[in-house]
This record gives structure tokens, C-alpha cells and sequence, in this order.
């Protein structure tokens, strides 16, 4: 550590300009600190009640240092000098410019936490609820294709019990529409419990490459922030200024003293290269970090291409089912016995439950296309 003191004694008018000097910058420092306070309070009133929160906590927290930096600290004490003077009483404050330069960075530092804060939990947010949100979609879909079945079935049904009241068809062949309709019934009880046991908050309507992006940009903010609040460790220039009097023997001899000490660290360079370092191994760690924003991503995307790839290869087969449906309805469309009309009834409802699987599966199919063209 390389360090040069300047000292003066006794000049009691320069004292006073130079004291109310550095109170006068002490005094803005604050003052404007507790405006960009205030600033940011008021930008807080739109954000949400949990990133409020924090941003309140952290800025408290960073209020409190930089008051204690800015602040100047009060010195007394008695001194035997070693040049053979007589015992002196001192008493005054002493100041630091890298303590005020670290109360801006401090709060600067703060503010950006909470903006990454921001960003991290927004886009936390709409990957944790991301696909829950859209098995919600499909669900509320399927109870569409569940109800639209439920009515064409009620109207075949219709139609059977009109033909056994008639004794065209056997009671048999109502009762395999009845069991049909029991299980759309089930189906709809079931898909309604899912729904409900499904919580889904409010998302943005932003795509999640530009959230991941913002949290990634506020990151390196952040670290830039804090990388420059650890440089300012390296240099420092301290003032004190004060008074003094002889004590041994007691005599009115007070004056005032200054001294100015100015620091260097030698290691400065080495330290900056170090901090550029864990910047640069931040970012990467950032990336690969189970539970991170990006890496979370990363596996939404490959779940999303995962999931289209099962919901087509279910579509295809349920399609093929239909054709082979449709072409055996096609075989007794025209039949008049009673066993040919039990039989249509069966391919009807199979029918039914296939349409129900189809649009299902092209819905869930569709639905998680779009989501994946539009966020990644």
C-alpha cells in the first residue's frame, strides 16, 4: 500500500472553509441519495407485491450503508506527540471520498439487484406455469368436445328409444348408448377435477426469449455494478479535520489541524483481472445452472417439441381408428335388421369418443406449436 499524508496545524480560517466544504458535499451526496430513493419508490408502485418487497428490503439495506458512508465520522482522543510536545487532547471528524464514491455505487448496485429480481421472477413465472397453462387450455377444450358429444349422443338416443317404443330395436341397444353416455359423464367429472386442480396465475404476454433475455441483460448490469463497487476498494482519499489543545500542563493553546491521506493499492491490476474473470465465470455458470432461468428454458423448448412430437404421432393413430370406423359405417348404413342397427349404434359412439380424442389431440397439438413459434 502506497500512502502519502499531507498534514497541517493551526490555520483556524482555512479550517473553516474546509470543513464547511466537505460538509457541503457530504450534505448533496445525501440529499440527492434520498431523492433517487424516492424515485425509485415511486417506480415500485406498479411492479408486483413480491418484487415490491424485495426491492423495498434491498434498498433499505443499501440506504443504511450509504448513510453510514456519507456520514462523517466523529474522532476524540488524547495524544502524547513523540517528538517530546506535551500531551494533546483531539477532537474532529474525519471523511473518505471513496466512502462517498461507494454510497452512489452502493445504491446503484441495489437498484439493479432489484431490477434482476424483477426480471428473474417474471420469467421464472411464465416457465414454471407454462405448461400447466396449457394443459388448462386443452382440458377446457376437451370439455367442449365433451358436451358437443354428449348432445349428439342424447339425439341418438332419442332416436333409438323412439325405434324400441316402436319394438324396431331391443332394449340392448339402448342400454349400449346409456353405458356410453355414463362414461362422457365420467370423462366430463374427471377433465372438470383437473381443471380446478390446476393453478394457473395471470402471464405476461411477452415471449419468453425476450424475458430470458432481459434476465440475462440484467445480470451482467448487475455484476458490472457490483464489479465497480469492489474496485473502489483499491484507492482512497481520507480528510480529517478537527482541533486540538494542550492538556499536560493545561493551557489555552487550541488550534486546528487538517491531514489528507491519499491510497493506493499496488495489487490493483491483478484484483481487476480477477473481477473480470468471475464476471466472465458467472455468466457461464449462469447458463448451466440446474434451475436457472436459461437452463430452465432450454428443457421448456425441448418439453414443448417433445410433446408435439406424442400429440401428432396420437393424432395419426386416432385418425386412422376414424377411417376405419367410417368405413364400416358405411357397410350397415343402409340396414334395416336389428342386429345391423345395434351394431351402427356401437361405431356411432366409438364414433363419438374418437372425435372427442381427435380434437383433443390436434388442439394440444396446435396449441403447443404456436406457444413454441412464438417464445423461442
Amino acid at each position: 500500500m502506497l500512502s502519502t499524508k499531507l498534514e497541517t496545524k493551526a490555520f483556524p480560517g482555512k479550517f473553516g472553509t474546509v470543513f464547511a466544504v466537505v460538509m457541503l458535499m457530504l450534505s448533496v451526496a445525501v440529499t440527492a441519495g434520498g431523492k433517487d430513493q424516492d424515485n425509485d419508490k415511486d417506480k415500485d408502485k406498479d411492479k408486483d407485491k413480491d418484487q415490491q418487497a424485495f426491492c423495498r428490503y434491498v434498498t433499505e439495506q443499501a440506504a443504511a450503508q450509504r448513510d453510514l458512508l456519507l456520514t462523517p465520522n466523529a474522532v476524540g482522543g488524547v495524544t502524547q506527540p513523540n517528538t517530546g510536545l506535551p500531551m494533546q487532547l483531539v477532537w474532529g471528524v474525519s471523511g473518505s471520498l471513496s466512502n462517498m464514491r461507494k454510497a452512489g455505487l452502493t445504491m446503484d448496485a441495489a437498484r439493479k439487484n432489484c431490477e434482476l429480481y424483477s426480471a428473474t421472477s417474471s420469467a421464472q413465472q411464465d416457465l414454471q406455469y407454462a405448461l400447466p397453462s396449457l394443459e388448462k387450455r386443452a382440458l377446457q377444450h376437451r370439455l367442449g368436445l365433451i358436451q358437443h358429444a354428449r348432445e349428439s349422443l342424447d339425439a341418438l338416443l332419442a332416436t333409438t328409444n323412439k325405434m324400441v317404443e316402436a319394438q324396431n330395436a331391443t332394449r340392448p341397444t339402448a342400454f349400449a348408448l346409456q353405458t356410453t353416455r355414463i362414461k362422457l359423464g365420467a370423462d366430463q367429472a374427471d377433465t372438470q377435477s383437473k381443471v380446478a386442480a390446476l393453478y394457473t396465475p395471470p402471464l405476461s404476454n411477452r415471449p419468453l426469449k425476450e424475458l430470458v433475455a432481459e434476465k440475462q441483460s440484467r445480470e451482467v448490469h448487475e455484476q458490472k455494478a457490483l464489479d465497480k463497487l469492489s474496485r473502489q476498494n483499491n484507492w482512497d482519499v481520507a480528510l480529517s479535520v478537527g482541533a486540538h489543545q494542550q492538556i499536560d500542563p493545561l493551557i489555552d493553546t487550541k488550534g486546528a489541524y487538517g491531514e489528507v491521506s491519499i491510497s493506493y493499492n499496488l495489487a490493483s491490476r491483478a484484483i481487476n483481472k480477477h473481477l473480470d474473470h468471475a464476471a466472465d465465470a458467472y455468466d457461464e455458470w449462469k447458463k448451466v445452472q440446474e434451475g436457472d432461468v436459461s437452463r430452465n428454458a432450454d428443457i421448456l423448448k425441448q418439453q414443448l417439441a417433445d410433446g408435439i412430437s406424442v400429440q401428432e404421432n396420437r393424432l395419426k393413430a386416432l385418425q386412422e381408428e376414424q377411417r376405419q370406423i367410417e368405413s364400416s359405417l358405411q357397410l350397415v348404413r343402409d340396414a334395416e335388421t336389428t342386429a345391423a342397427l345395434d351394431f351402427r349404434n356401437q361405431l356411432a359412439t366409438a364414433q363419438l369418443l374418437l372425435e372427442i380424442e381427435i380434437g383433443d389431440a390436434s388442439f394440444r397439438s396446435d396449441e403447443l406449436k404456436e406457444f413454441l413459434g412464438k417464445n423461442f
